[in-house]
């Protein structure tokens, strides 16, 4: 079993200091996904178009063209401006006219945040004998605000409470364990395990539910069924509906494997409905991804045709 320290930093002006603003000040520091945006809403719908849609146009798009794709999802355009202006000043994108036209380009800090994101959202869940990683901490009462957002961090990326100061998640977690130790400067109070087992003499199944609030992982697979299944069987559509469906079905879709730690199924309760999700998921993004790819280079002027990989089963 591997134990790393928190990687040492200065103490940040405020307890919830965000990588973004960091990132948009020049400091280099890491891009994390923000799980405060609503699904749906337009700051969650922006960051959905970042991921799916922008880095096949080039890493670059003119403002009126974000304005149209949001104006797909129902966001008005008005919106749509403030909204780029707040992801931007996030650091995700920055402001860069070119040829004299007004624009944004994806930050080079925020591409480790896209690609963790890939492989999270489309790749297969943990096999019944994953390792994982443990997250140990004692953080004193003066930076109790930073521990509070410690916890949610980890909650939102799937890890569950073994009891208040130790908490546990697949080891594939670990990367995302350690960008939120340095965004929150967490220096000599964190201590994090890779490669641990779980004690063969207890199952996991008996552990699960007390670890993991598996309910509300249940509701958010079933909900995204209930939703989208339609669209599955649904007849041909044209390239702005595609667009709609498929960044509409990612943007509720992305946020169920962050908090899904990915559990066998022998540790799961019966009628478990996340192998039908993910194969849902898989079908809306085979119908509709390309042609939502096709509408956002139609309304950008921006992009080269380029078929999107297939979802491993």
């Amino acid at each position: 079993m591997t134990q790393t320290a928190a990687p040492a930093g200065a103490e940040p002006a405020g307890a919830g200091a965000s990588a973004g603003a960091a990132a948009a000040s020049g400091s280099g520091a890491a891009v994390l996904d923000d799980f405060d945006s609503r699904p749906g809403g337009s700051m969650s719908l922006l960051r959905t178009i970042v991921g799916s849609s922008l880095r096949q146009l080039g890493g670059w798009m003119p403002a009126s063209g974000a304005v149209s794709m949001l104006d797909a999802l129902d966001i008005p355009a008005s919106t749509a401006r403030s909204t780029l202006t707040r992801l931007a000043a996030r650091g995700v994108l920055v402001r860069e006219p070119r040829d004299g036209v007004a624009g944004y380009a994806l930050r080079r800090e925020a591409v480790p945040m896209l690609e963790r994101g890939d492989a999270r959202i489309f790749q297969p869940t943990a096999s019944a004998d994953a390792a994982w990683c443990l997250v140990s901490f004692s953080i004193p009462e003066r930076h109790r605000d930073r521990r509070h957002q410690l916890r949610r961090r980890l909650d939102w990326i799937g890890c569950g409470t073994v009891s208040d100061a130790l908490w546990i998640g697949p080891e594939r977690v670990a990367d995302d364990v350690r960008d939120i130790l340095a965004d929150l400067r967490l220096t000599g109070e964190v201590t994090v395990f890779t490669g641990a087992r779980p004690d063969a003499d207890r199952p996991l199944a008996e552990l699960a539910g007390r670890w993991w609030d598996l309910e509300r992982v249940r509701m958010l697979h079933q909900r995204f069924l209930d939703r989208y299944a339609p669209a599955a069987s649904a007849p041909p559509v044209g390239d702005r509906e595609a667009f709609a469906t498929w960044v509409g079905a990612l943007d509720e879709w992305r946020v169920i494997p962050y908090l899904d730690p990915g559990l066998p199924e022998t540790a799961l309760p019966a009628g478990w409905p996340g192998r039908a999700s993910r194969e849902l998921f898989a079908d809306i993004r085979e119908r509709y991804a390309d042609a939502a790819v096709a509408f956002a280079r139609r309304v950008t002027g921006c992009g080269q045709p380029a078929r999107t990989p297939a979802i491993p089963r």
